[in-house]
């Protein structure tokens, strides 16, 4: 099995950091939009305007799935709730491949061939 200590180790570590950070960040944002819609926020106030802003790029491609939700002034932007899950899958798609990067010894490749194979 590879040792803790391998060359390799801390940087897939520092990778799989820097992917959940990104992650969490551009989640937080998605999130603030989504609460600001919802909420009928001013759009030209500066903040809820920074957020639109930002986000747009990452809501963009989803924009036509869904349509909105307009209650009495509030928005339920369900693309935006789209955005949120497969940014989350692409994320996790990232750090499964840095994994498939990692070092394996042969005995524990052999393991994790049979548990695959049950």
């Amino acid at each position: 099995m590879e040792s803790s200590n391998s060359v390799r180790t801390k940087p897939l570590y520092r990778g799989t950091q820097v992917v959940w950070y990104v992650l969490g960040l551009l989640e937080v944002l998605l999130a603030f939009r989504f609460v600001l819609k919802f909420l009928a926020a001013n759009p030209t106030a500066g903040f809820t305007n920074a957020i639109y802003t930002v986000t747009q790029p990452f809501v963009a491609p989803f924009l036509s799935v869904f349509h909105m939700t307009k209650i009495q002034g509030s928005i339920m932007e369900w693309t935006t709730l789209l955005a949120m899950f497969v940014y989350w899958l692409i994320a996790l798609a990232i750090v499964k491949l840095f994994f498939m990067g990692k070092d394996v010894s042969t005995p524990e490749a052999a393991v994790k061939l049979d548990e695959l194979n049950k």
